[in-house]
């Protein structure tokens, strides 16, 4: 059994050893997977990324949620093992930094077939594991305005952004006026050029843990690909 505030959530993230770790840990001012905090690289950025720092550096596949009661972690974590062994590596797109909706972000530069359907395939496969999400979290999901297919998505998934209206992104700051972007995006442009120049593969699954509401994301284990 778990708790009612613990949440699970299944992201894409970059390897280890993979340099755009190193860096967007190091940008958001935090590594999930250790919980350690780090300083950031750039003066005034940690203004602008306290808030996706608590998530992680990632990209959702899996969105937030509570596990179904009687439910318990073990049995999520072995539908988790399961799905991955059966996936196959892939290339992910080239990335780039982004003004995505006023929130700075990566995003993917050209349509990924296999990456779109890794995202609908971990939404449908998790979904009987989700809890209803209640009236609290859903007013959250509506706060911006939702489009009625996003409400549609959000009453039958418990996200607005799934299957088609799914985007890659790696969050990398939160939402920024215009002066504050114009501010940023230049500085993350120049930091990520590096790291998102190389080439790198989809290759596991990302299990983060949310142990009570509004404590940070922590990143629990990878599941390699068995494929």
């Amino acid at each position: 059994m778990t708790d009612s505030a613990f949440r699970v959530a299944v992201y894409y993230a970059p390897e280890l050893d993979d340099p755009l770790w190193q860096a967007g840990t190091r940008w958001l001012g935090r590594d999930p997977e250790t919980g350690a905090t780090l300083a950031s690289p750039e003066t005034g950025i940690a203004a602008l990324t306290d808030e996706p720092a608590g998530y992680g550096l990632h990209a959702t596949l899996k969105p937030p949620m509570r596990l179904v009661t009687g439910i318990s972690y073990e049995h999520f974590h072995d539908a988790v093992t399961r799905l991955a062994a059966g996936l196959s590596p892939f290339a992910l797109p080239r990335l780039a930094v982004e003004d995505y909706g006023d929130f700075l972000a990566l995003r993917d530069q050209e349509p990924s077939i296999p990456l779109q359907a890794l995202a609908d395939c971990v939404v449908a496969t998790l979904d009987p594991f989700r809890a209803q999400p209640g009236e609290a979290e859903l007013a959250r999901r509506r706060k911006h305005g939702l489009t009625p297919g996003q409400e549609a998505m959000l009453i039958r998934w418990g996200y607005p952004q799934v299957f088609a209206l799914w985007q890659f992104h790696i969050t990398l700051s939160r939402r920024l006026n215009a002066e504050e972007m114009a501010r940023a995006k230049p500085v993350a442009d120049a930091y990520f050029a590096a790291a998102v120049g190389l080439p790198r593969q989809v290759s596991s699954l990302a299990l983060f843990t949310q142990r009570d509401a509004g404590a940070p994301f922590l990143l629990a284990e990878r599941f390699p690909f068995g494929g």
